[in-house]
């Protein structure tokens, strides 16, 4: 596939990004009420271990992802980004409505876990192929010069789905008891994202795919080109968004289930703060896509990343304030630090991947990173402090993501040169 004349409409730009709404609505709404189906799946006297399992299975689903990366790289790549849209939406609204209907533990004992486990193995790998295929779409088709802003409207939408996938916890938890809540009322936001799917599933019938490149290999398969010759590159994709992954499940997820359960904070209290962060993020998205078009993709990476660096400790030491300003403020001066990384990343990856393969390779890249670095941190951070006893481990995880990345953000202009893409005119003014 190649890059097609076609211009980009909003409705096609809302079409193909849409199913980025429910793939982190699904995942943010299961982070934030891990401690609710710990003990309604993975009951225990230790509620460390509980909670451990409930973020086991969140890592697992991320596991499950370099495997869709296979699956929905070579649909992407033969039968077209299209094809691997409809399919990775309709496979993960499916297993959001599996699990509004899931029987607990008390109703059918292991069975429940072991269905829980194997559902979001299968959302794993559905939605290995949703940002991937619906960023080298966009991008592909944009316009030269506008790029990255058309890259960003993917992370926009995935930060509208992490908003909606905190804000309807928390609406529900203001609404409900507690006890009506973990009955029954945690059912509701997997049954809402069902229903995204089918919108979203209904827009992209209107999508136009991208034109075929009809100098690809045809007999081998993209998957095992992709890892053949490109795998430096692949491993290059993973160092760039380790701190993306690390920082954004850090802050939202691990931060959550810390504030609700160590520090005297409310769920609901919790899920406020951070539903006003996600909205900023949101909104700051555009203005990395429109900054990067202007000055390159590598200085607005690197601010970011420089950023990081100097904030990670003392916002850390903020959210770990009693009251709620210091915790507010913590988060928000991370969430700033992070968004440059969001923002851009579709389109960096899909502009330094070679054009028949850009589906694959740009799959592999991302969701390798995420399946061992996004889901799994969590599950890392809540070790490492029980483990060390020191609260600033996460924070010390967040530097040492952030360090291994800066080299990658430094080569991106030669990356993309090296991929035989055209620069934008933000690119040809700053060198990426």
């Amino acid at each position: 596939m190649s890059e097609t004349k076609t211009k980009l409409t909003p409705r096609a730009i809302v079409a193909a990004s849409s199913g980025n709404v429910l793939e982190w609505y699904d995942f943010t709404v299961y982070g934030f009420l891990a401690p609710t189906l710990a003990t309604l799946f993975f009951p225990s006297e230790d509620k460390l271990a509980s909670l451990l399992s409930a973020f086991a299975v969140l890592a697992v689903g991320y596991a499950a992802r370099p495997v869709g990366s296979v699956i929905f790289g070579h649909i992407g790549d033969r039968v077209g980004r299209k094809a691997a849209l409809m399919i990775s939406v309709l496979l993960m609204g499916g297993g959001s409505f599996s699990i509004a209907a899931l029987p607990t533990y008390d109703q059918v004992g292991l069975t429940a876990a072991f269905l829980l486990v194997a559902i979001r193995v299968v959302q794993g790998i559905s939605v290995a192929g949703e940002y991937t295929a619906s960023g080298v779409l966009l991008v592909e088709q944009a316009g030269e010069g506008r790029k990255a802003m058309t890259g960003a409207w993917v992370a926009f939408a995935m930060m509208w789905g992490c908003v909606l996938g905190s804000a309807v916890p928390a609406g529900l938890s203001s609404i409900l008891s507690s006890e009506q809540m973990t009955d029954w009322g945690w059912r509701i936001p997997f049954a809402l994202g069902g229903l995204v799917a089918i919108f979203s599933a209904i827009l992209r019938l209107s999508l136009t795919e991208s034109k075929r490149d009809t100098g690809a290999d045809e007999v081998t398969s993209p998957v095992i080109q992709s890892l053949r010759d490109h795998s430096a590159l692949i491993g290059q994709m993973v160092l760039l968004l380790i701190p993306t992954a690390v920082i954004y499940f850090v802050i939202y997820v691990y931060a959550v289930s810390y504030l609700s359960s160590e520090s005297g904070f409310s769920s609901s209290a919790a899920l406020d703060i951070t539903t006003i962060n996600l909205v900023v993020m949101a909104l700051f998205v555009p203005v990395c896509g429109l900054a990067a078009d202007r000055f390159g993709l590598r200085p607005v990476f690197m601010a970011g990343a420089i950023a990081t660096l100097i904030l990670a400790g003392p916002c850390w030491w903020l959210m770990h304030r009693t009251d709620t300003v210091s915790v507010f403020a913590g988060q928000f001066g991370l969430t700033l630090a992070s968004t440059a990384g969001w923002a851009l990343s579709v389109t960096a990856l899909t502009l330094t991947a070679p054009a028949h393969l850009r589906c694959s390779v740009v799959a592999l890249g991302y969701n390798i990173c995420m399946a061992v670095f996004g889901g799994t941190t969590p599950m890392v951070a809540t070790y490492l402090i029980n483990r060390t006893g020191d609260d600033y481990a996460p924070v010390y995880y967040v530097i040492a993501a952030t360090l291994v990345a800066i080299p990658v953000i430094w080569r991106l202009p030669k990356l993309i040169t090296g991929a035989g893409q055209l620069p934008t005119a933000g690119a040809s003014r700053s060198g990426a």
